[in-house]
């Protein structure tokens, strides 16, 4: 997060951002994996007709693949988390400096906000690879007793099939995606303001102002972590029907005309008509259900590391 001296300047220290975000991501990536893998199996048209809903998903999958068929594919975005984190937080804080017109100026939300779309549009071409790898582990059914795909296996079948192409398959609806980090940042720092007006007696009823100055002091952590569990709600209830896209590009690598998920646009017509509007929330639950604890670990983590570095 954009951290400041206590008189609004943001502070620029990418060495800080990566290490306490990537902290902040492997404590995410444990905690939330499984309802990953649950959504994932929902939204594959292939194989979510398996799972009448949410906890026969999960009953299913550990009853069949025990606990390790819930982390398959955790590998790839664990490998890719320090520099996916890294892009995203340092981005975020790079944007957001460049929008003020002096660096004792403290950002608006709508500044947040922006910042937070273009670092999500950043950390997509980290992020689409990454989760190509692990959609194609996770998507296969694999009995206990038998050998799953690894990452090294599944990067390079992609690779000999495609190319580099291959590798950045669903780019676009990742990216599209990833501009929920404008209304991750824009509600985590929102909140943050409105509980520190409130504590402090100090707020007042604009209900028509987006150009509220975000305050950069040191909060509790119950702050933090309704803050962050807020901002994990909006940014996937904004974007959404754009996971889903990804998701069913992502399950299939084929580019055939006879595919219907053979791009976005595919996607979006065939998912449609096949299915109708619907479609596009498949998975919703266990992603709303994994976006609390997630993003309350995120972020409390990360502005405890990235205070701890700062003292």
């Amino acid at each position: 997060m954009a951290s400041s001296d206590g008189h609004g300047e943001v502070q620029l220290d990418p060495r800080i951002d990566l290490f306490a975000g990537s902290v902040a991501g492997v404590a995410a990536l444990t905690v939330g994996f499984p309802f990953d893998t649950v959504k994932v199996r929902l939204q594959n048209p292939v194989i979510a007709s398996r799972y009448s809903s949410v906890w026969h998903a999960f009953s299913t999958i550990v009853k069949e693949e025990r606990v390790r068929g819930l982390y398959r594919g955790i590998l790839s975005p664990l490998f890719t988390v320090a520099p996916l984190n890294g892009v995203v937080f340092a981005s975020y804080r790079f944007l957001l400096k460049i929008q003020l017109d002096h660096a004792d100026v403290k950002p608006s939300l709508s500044q947040v906000t922006l910042a937070g779309i273009g670092c999500g549009v950043l950390a997509s071409v980290v992020t689409s690879p990454t989760e190509l790898i692990k959609i194609q582990q996770q998507s296969v059914i694999v009995p206990a007793s038998r050998h799953a795909p690894t990452v090294k296996e599944v990067a390079l079948d992609i690779y000999r099939r495609q190319g580099l192409r291959g590798i950045f398959r669903g780019l676009g609806p990742t990216a599209l995606r990833e501009t929920g980090f404008g209304a991750y940042f824009g509600v985590y720092e929102g909140t943050l303001m409105l509980l520190q007006a409130r504590h402090r007696g100090e707020a007042r009823a604009d209900k028509h102002s987006s150009e509220a100055v975000v305050s950069k002091q040191r909060h509790s952590y119950p702050a933090l972590l309704l803050a962050g569990g807020l901002a994990g709600l909006a940014s996937w209830l904004v974007t959404f029907p754009f996971d889903v896209i990804k998701t069913r590009v992502q399950s299939t690598l084929s580019t055939a005309p006879d595919n219907p998920y053979r791009n976005m646009l595919s996607t979006i017509v065939n998912s449609y008509r096949q299915e109708g509007l619907g479609v596009f929330f498949h998975g919703l639950k266990p992603t709303l259900i994994r976006a609390v604890p997630v993003n309350m670990v995120t972020f409390a983590t990360f502005e405890t590391v990235a205070h701890a570095l700062s003292s």
